[in-house]
């Protein structure tokens, strides 16, 4: 068990650190919400670690990176993107690991989750702490609009990394 636990933390470090530098390099070239560079660490945890792992990368990715670059900012940003990268991590797992599905189900489905859940976490920003966010609607569209080649990124990017980590016997 000791190794398998210190497996998952190096790996839970070494993802932390590419979704700090990602977003970095991103938005250095100013491409940071078109190609998504958070999103694709937190969906790999998804597949590769345990779920309380996944979930953890998830969630201290948006806050690390807030507290040290100031991306995403504090409110409404952080907030939504929290709750959007935890489920990302989480339903990835979920699908992956727990009912056995292929990579493409549980990275579309993982991606599909963490949009609703963005949605309901923007719908409650707005409604309840008068937060200048667009419909729940308008998000999902925009952000799928808008992000659209970092979502074609992780749908080849993602895959083929789990692939290769499974024909090296890494995972």
């Amino acid at each position: 068990m000791k190794n398998n636990s210190t497996r998952s933390i190096t790996l839970s470090g070494i993802l932390i650190a590419l979704g700090l530098i990602l977003p970095i390099a991103t938005h250095g070239i100013g491409s940071g919400s078109i190609l998504l560079p958070m999103h694709i660490p937190v969906l790999l945890a998804g597949f590769i670690l345990p779920l309380p792992y996944a979930v953890f990368v998830g969630g201290i990715i948006p806050v690390l990176s807030s507290v040290l670059t100031g991306m995403p900012p504090v409110f409404p940003v952080l907030i939504f993107m929290f709750f959007e990268l935890i489920a990302y991590a989480a339903a990835t797992h979920l699908l992956y690991v727990r009912f056995k599905q292929n990579v493409y189900v549980s990275l579309i489905g993982g991606m599909v989750v963490g949009r609703i859940v963005s949605a309901i976490v923007v719908w409650i920003l707005a409604s309840f702490f008068m937060a200048k966010l667009p419909s729940p609607v308008i998000f999902i569209t925009g952000g799928i609009v808008e992000g659209l080649p970092g979502l074609l990124i992780q749908l080849v990017l993602i895959p083929a990394i789990i692939y290769a980590l499974k024909k090296v016997r890494l995972i």
